[in-house]
Protein backbone atom coordinates (compact mmCIF):
# COMPACT_ATOMS: atom_id res chain seq x y z
CA UNK A 1 0.00 0.00 0.00
CA UNK A 2 1.67 3.18 -1.14
CA UNK A 3 2.07 6.19 1.19
CA UNK A 4 -1.11 8.13 -0.34
CA UNK A 5 -2.96 5.27 -0.13
CA UNK A 6 -2.62 5.01 3.82
CA UNK A 7 -2.70 8.92 3.87
CA UNK A 8 -6.18 8.60 1.92
CA UNK A 9 -7.51 5.79 4.17
CA UNK A 10 -6.24 7.57 7.53
CA UNK A 11 -7.97 10.81 6.59
CA UNK A 12 -11.11 8.90 5.10
CA UNK A 13 -11.10 6.77 8.74
CA UNK A 14 -10.36 10.32 11.20
CA UNK A 15 -14.09 11.54 9.18
CA UNK A 16 -16.38 10.18 11.42
CA UNK A 17 -14.14 11.21 14.59
CA UNK A 18 -13.98 14.50 13.19
CA UNK A 19 -17.49 14.78 12.64
CA UNK A 20 -18.41 13.66 16.59
CA UNK A 21 -15.84 16.19 17.49
CA UNK A 22 -17.14 19.26 15.54
CA UNK A 23 -20.58 17.70 16.91
CA UNK A 24 -19.37 17.89 20.38
CA UNK A 25 -17.44 21.17 20.26
CA UNK A 26 -20.49 23.17 18.27
CA UNK A 27 -22.43 21.81 21.37
CA UNK A 28 -20.41 22.62 24.16
CA UNK A 29 -19.55 25.58 26.31
CA UNK A 30 -16.33 26.66 24.56
CA UNK A 31 -14.15 23.67 24.53
CA UNK A 32 -10.34 24.43 26.63
CA UNK A 33 -7.30 23.64 24.41
CA UNK A 34 -6.68 20.42 27.14
CA UNK A 35 -9.92 19.03 26.64
CA UNK A 36 -8.96 18.75 23.02
CA UNK A 37 -6.17 17.37 23.24
CA UNK A 38 -7.99 14.57 25.76
CA UNK A 39 -10.29 13.91 23.05
CA UNK A 40 -8.51 14.06 20.53
CA UNK A 41 -5.90 11.29 22.23
CA UNK A 42 -8.75 9.29 23.19
CA UNK A 43 -10.44 8.93 20.13
CA UNK A 44 -6.61 8.63 18.29
CA UNK A 45 -5.78 5.68 20.39
CA UNK A 46 -9.38 3.98 19.32
CA UNK A 47 -8.77 4.41 16.29
CA UNK A 48 -5.45 3.40 15.97
CA UNK A 49 -6.62 0.21 18.19
CA UNK A 50 -9.64 -0.97 16.04
CA UNK A 51 -8.16 -1.72 12.60
CA UNK A 52 -5.57 -3.84 14.13
CA UNK A 53 -8.33 -5.74 16.06
CA UNK A 54 -10.21 -6.37 12.58
CA UNK A 55 -6.42 -6.89 11.17
CA UNK A 56 -5.69 -10.04 13.41
CA UNK A 57 -9.43 -11.22 12.38
CA UNK A 58 -8.51 -11.07 8.78
CA UNK A 59 -5.52 -12.60 8.93
CA UNK A 60 -7.21 -15.57 10.72
CA UNK A 61 -9.70 -15.90 7.81
CA UNK A 62 -7.58 -14.95 4.73
CA UNK A 63 -6.36 -18.72 3.98
CA UNK A 64 -9.82 -19.47 3.59
CA UNK A 65 -10.74 -16.66 1.00
CA UNK A 66 -7.46 -15.24 -0.75
CA UNK A 67 -9.43 -15.60 -4.38
CA UNK A 68 -11.48 -12.83 -3.59
CA UNK A 69 -9.40 -11.08 -1.42
CA UNK A 70 -9.62 -7.72 -3.49
CA UNK A 71 -13.23 -7.92 -3.73
CA UNK A 72 -13.69 -7.99 -0.09
CA UNK A 73 -11.72 -4.85 0.85
CA UNK A 74 -13.21 -3.17 -2.20
CA UNK A 75 -16.49 -4.32 -0.47
CA UNK A 76 -15.66 -3.51 2.67
CA UNK A 77 -14.02 -0.08 1.97
CA UNK A 78 -17.73 0.92 -0.67
CA UNK A 79 -20.00 -0.30 2.50
CA UNK A 80 -18.57 2.05 5.05
CA UNK A 81 -17.81 4.71 1.91
CA UNK A 82 -21.54 4.75 1.10
CA UNK A 83 -22.71 4.99 4.74
CA UNK A 84 -20.93 7.58 5.15
CA UNK A 85 -22.46 9.68 2.18
CA UNK A 86 -25.82 7.92 3.36
CA UNK A 87 -25.44 9.94 6.72
CA UNK A 88 -24.07 13.01 5.45
CA UNK A 89 -27.08 13.58 3.11
CA UNK A 90 -29.88 12.18 5.30
CA UNK A 91 -28.76 14.08 8.36
CA UNK A 92 -31.18 16.27 9.92
CA UNK A 93 -29.80 16.92 13.50
CA UNK A 94 -30.98 20.62 14.94
CA UNK A 95 -28.66 22.66 16.52
CA UNK A 96 -28.16 21.93 20.12
CA UNK A 97 -28.12 24.66 22.91
CA UNK A 98 -24.55 24.65 24.02
CA UNK A 99 -24.34 22.04 27.20
CA UNK A 100 -21.67 20.93 29.63
CA UNK A 101 -19.13 18.55 28.06
CA UNK A 102 -19.61 14.77 28.22
CA UNK A 103 -18.17 12.94 30.70
CA UNK A 104 -15.09 10.49 29.71
CA UNK A 105 -17.69 7.26 29.53
CA UNK A 106 -19.88 8.86 27.28
CA UNK A 107 -16.73 10.63 25.15
CA UNK A 108 -15.09 6.70 25.04
CA UNK A 109 -18.46 5.47 23.70
CA UNK A 110 -18.45 7.76 21.22
CA UNK A 111 -14.92 7.04 20.10
CA UNK A 112 -15.50 3.16 20.03
CA UNK A 113 -18.57 3.57 18.12
CA UNK A 114 -17.04 6.09 15.22
CA UNK A 115 -14.16 3.59 14.82
CA UNK A 116 -16.26 0.55 14.26
CA UNK A 117 -15.82 1.32 10.28
CA UNK A 118 -12.12 1.03 11.36
CA UNK A 119 -12.25 -1.96 12.37
CA UNK A 120 -14.24 -3.15 8.79
CA UNK A 121 -10.90 -1.46 7.35
CA UNK A 122 -8.66 -3.99 9.34
CA UNK A 123 -10.24 -6.83 8.42
CA UNK A 124 -10.04 -5.48 4.26
CA UNK A 125 -6.33 -4.94 5.24
CA UNK A 126 -5.59 -8.18 6.33
CA UNK A 127 -5.95 -9.40 2.34
CA UNK A 128 -3.54 -7.11 1.34
CA UNK A 129 0.32 -6.22 1.70
CA UNK A 130 0.30 -3.65 4.41
CA UNK A 131 2.13 -3.19 7.58
CA UNK A 132 -0.66 -2.80 9.95
CA UNK A 133 1.45 -0.89 12.82
CA UNK A 134 2.27 1.96 10.10
CA UNK A 135 -1.33 2.06 8.84
CA UNK A 136 -2.64 1.91 12.46
CA UNK A 137 -0.62 4.60 13.42
CA UNK A 138 -1.14 6.88 10.93
CA UNK A 139 -5.16 6.34 11.07
CA UNK A 140 -4.54 7.22 15.07
CA UNK A 141 -2.15 10.19 14.83
CA UNK A 142 -4.69 11.66 12.11
CA UNK A 143 -7.66 11.07 14.36
CA UNK A 144 -5.92 12.55 17.40
CA UNK A 145 -5.30 15.28 15.17
CA UNK A 146 -8.76 16.07 13.55
CA UNK A 147 -10.52 15.07 16.38
CA UNK A 148 -8.85 17.31 19.00
CA UNK A 149 -8.30 20.41 16.20
CA UNK A 150 -12.40 19.63 15.33
CA UNK A 151 -13.06 20.36 19.21
CA UNK A 152 -11.95 23.76 18.60
CA UNK A 153 -13.73 24.63 15.14
CA UNK A 154 -16.82 22.85 16.24
CA UNK A 155 -17.82 25.91 18.11
CA UNK A 156 -17.12 28.38 14.93
CA UNK A 157 -18.48 26.19 11.86
CA UNK A 158 -21.32 24.29 13.86
CA UNK A 159 -22.90 20.99 12.58
CA UNK A 160 -23.11 21.78 8.79
CA UNK A 161 -19.53 21.23 8.31
CA UNK A 162 -19.51 18.27 9.73
CA UNK A 163 -21.66 16.90 7.12
CA UNK A 164 -19.43 17.76 3.83
CA UNK A 165 -16.54 16.33 5.73
CA UNK A 166 -18.41 13.16 5.98
CA UNK A 167 -19.35 13.17 2.81
CA UNK A 168 -16.04 13.96 1.43
CA UNK A 169 -14.63 10.95 3.56
CA UNK A 170 -17.00 8.73 2.17
CA UNK A 171 -16.15 9.02 -1.00
CA UNK A 172 -12.42 8.90 0.02
CA UNK A 173 -13.09 5.17 1.48
CA UNK A 174 -15.01 4.36 -2.01
CA UNK A 175 -12.16 5.93 -4.22
CA UNK A 176 -9.62 3.57 -2.13
CA UNK A 177 -11.61 0.57 -2.21
CA UNK A 178 -11.99 0.90 -5.93
CA UNK A 179 -8.13 1.70 -6.22
CA UNK A 180 -7.34 -1.44 -4.40
CA UNK A 181 -9.96 -3.55 -6.79
CA UNK A 182 -8.36 -1.90 -10.02
CA UNK A 183 -4.94 -3.04 -8.71
CA UNK A 184 -5.48 -6.68 -7.89
CA UNK A 185 -7.39 -6.58 -11.04
CA UNK A 186 -4.80 -5.47 -13.65
CA UNK A 187 -1.48 -7.43 -11.82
Amino acid sequence: MSAASVFILALGMSVDALVAALSRGSGSRRPSVRESIRVGLLFGAVEAITPVVGWAAGVAASSFITAVDHWIAFGLLCAVGARMLYEAVTSRDAEPAPRAAPSFAVTLVTAVGTSLDAMAVGVSLAFLEVNILVVALAIGATTAVMAGGGMLVGRLVGRRFGRIAEFVGGLALICLGSMILFEHLNT
